[in-house]
């Protein structure tokens, strides 16, 4: 194999913060590289400036064997280099082909856009690599595996043969995950190479060749995936040694929190998205949802937190009548809420970490005397729980748009769980996150279920569910499909059901637990 790209020494400072430090990084041609590291390690930094996004302050870029200068996206494109962002770049309004050729339109000899010689180009690139993408489909209508997929194309279409793939698989199910990783092989058996940037572990010893480990803007480490697993990857990541299970006790649930009776609920089309479902959570238990995303469950959330008007049924949160409630009474009543989408929903992302830590408070004592904010008891309260759920950030005034995604989770979840709290509700809490965050949030869920609190988690991640739930719901297609105990239940029987499939072995035990609530 050559070498194909190289960095030298990238350096990038911002103010406060040594972000890369003099990082040393490789990849040769056909080859898969991965790159892990917590939140604020460097990753995303470093990828910037190879795409020309950031300035480095300091170090070389050599691109097949010379050395080059990027100062903006185009200098990228220009030298084969492609980015596939974390959020998609896509307008959703428009095809295939218009996303693909924005920039790069091809035109008649009078000067007309002539979109079929670029449908029978991107044509060309789907079936090459086996992508399996129509040029004339509209974006929004695509499932989301599939506008990544878009995604790749444009990096293709425009001939990159080195990709950056940053956290391609955040938002994917478990069969998208694997038709990804069928492109990447085809890619790279074809020449290109691929720089894989995930947090999960799993799927980077899965698909990469190297991994590269940076922690605080330093290389941490490199190994080949047949030389490493998880507990390998992890403690280098941290720098300590990372429990990847969920360590907690057995407890009998105590008595019923959230009664939900005949739920029905509308997505933003009007069509029925949550079809009169009805279930329990009691006090000192963990419940979680599993299923494939999209299948009623953000729907179900939101209209248990008060974001989404119901269509039918009734819903109780400690003995009160919550069904038509606004998000503010469903949290007065002891409601925590960690949102699935935490810069829309959980954050206001122009203040500071003082301001967004009393969202849910702002108008109540000791917050509010008189209506009037008390801005010093909002500052002290910062600063205790900055250090108290390890907040990592430069101060408290600090806007908490410029923390790394991880630190914006920990500042929903100190807001939510640092008061007392009947039934937390979490949906997604660990998407997109280290696995040091990752060890952190589930503790603290773990500790809310143990001080009595029910708790209700809502999880893309089979493993996250069944790791961290008591009793596991699955949905499919807005109804219930069963509900298991997760120490009687295996990968394959909620794959089945989250399929549409109850296994027949296990109907009578689920029809039991499903009527015990």
């Amino acid at each position: 194999m050559s070498t194909v790209l190289e960095l030298k020494g990238i350096t990038k400072r911002f103010p406060g913060v040594l972000a890369n430090d003099h990082i040393d990084l490789s990849l040769e041609k056909g080859e898969v590289l991965g790159l892990l590291g917590e939140n604020g390690a460097g990753k995303s930094t470093l990828m910037n400036i190879l795409y020309g996004l950031y300035a480095p302050d300091e170090g070389e870029i050599h691109v097949r064997g010379a050395e080059v200068r990027i100062t903006r996206p185009s200098d990228a494109i220009a030298l084969g280099i492609g980015m596939v962002h974390q959020h998609f770049m896509l307008v959703p309004v428009l095809t295939v082909t218009d996303n693909v050729m924005l920039g790069m339109e091809p035109a008649h000899f009078l000067g007309f856009l002539d979109r079929s010689v670029a449908a029978r180009r991107i044509q060309e690139v789907s079936n090459r690599y086996g992508l399996g993408v129509d040029p004339s489909a509209v974006i929004e209508d695509l499932p989301v595996g599939i506008q990544q997929r878009v995604e790749i194309i444009k990096l293709l279409y425009r001939n990159a043969d080195i990709l950056i793939l940053d956290e391609p698989t955040a938002v994917l199910t478990p069969q998208e995950v694997e038709g990804l990783f069928k492109v990447i092989r085809s890619m790279v058996s074809q020449g290109k190479s691929v720089i894989f940037i995930s947090h999960k572990l799993k799927e980077v010893l899965e698909i990469s060749d190297r991994i590269v480990v940076l922690r605080s803007g330093r290389v941490a480490g490199t190994t080949t995936s047949a030389a490493s697993d998880e507990r390998d990857l992890a403690a280098m990541m941290v720098g300590r040694e990372v429990i990847l299970s969920v360590p907690k006790e057995a407890r009998a649930p105590e008595a019923v929190i959230l009664q939900v009776e005949d739920l029905a609920v509308r997505d933003d089309h009007g069509a029925m998205a949550v079809k009169g479902i009805s279930f329990q959570v009691r006090g000192g238990e963990i419940v979680g949802v599993a299923g494939v995303q999209g299948n009623g469950q953000t729907e179900l959330v939101e209209a248990l937190t008060g974001l989404r008007p119901i269509d039918g049924g009734r819903l109780e949160i400690a003995g009160r009548d919550v069904t038509r409630a606004t998000p503010r009474k469903v949290t007065e009543v002891g409601t925590a809420h960690i949102p699935e989408d935490r810069q829309h929903v959980g954050l206001v992302l122009d203040y500071p970490i003082t301001h967004n830590l009393v969202l849910n408070s702002y108008y109540l004592p000791p917050v509010a005397r008189d209506w009037v904010i008390q801005e010093e008891v909002i500052n002290e309260r910062a600063e205790r729980l900055v250090a108290e759920y390890d907040i990592r950030t430069p101060n408290t005034f600090t806007p908490v748009g410029n923390l790394s995604g991880g630190n914006q989770q920990k500042v929903i979840v100190a807001r939510e769980l640092s008061r007392p709290v009947k039934l937390t509700i979490a949906s997604q809490p660990t998407r997109g996150l280290d696995v040091g965050s990752i060890e952190y949030i589930h503790g603290q869920l773990v500790r809310k279920r143990d001080e009595g609190a029910a708790v209700f988690v809502v999880s893309a991640e089979l493993d996250e569910v069944m790791s961290l739930a008591d009793r596991i719901i699955v949905m499919y297609e807005g109804r219930i499909m069963g509900v298991v105990a997760a120490e009687h239940t295996t990968k394959e029987d909620l794959g089945l059901m989250m399929a549409g499939v109850a296994p027949s072995s296990k109907g009578t035990h689920i029809s039991a637990l499903q009527s015990a609530g």
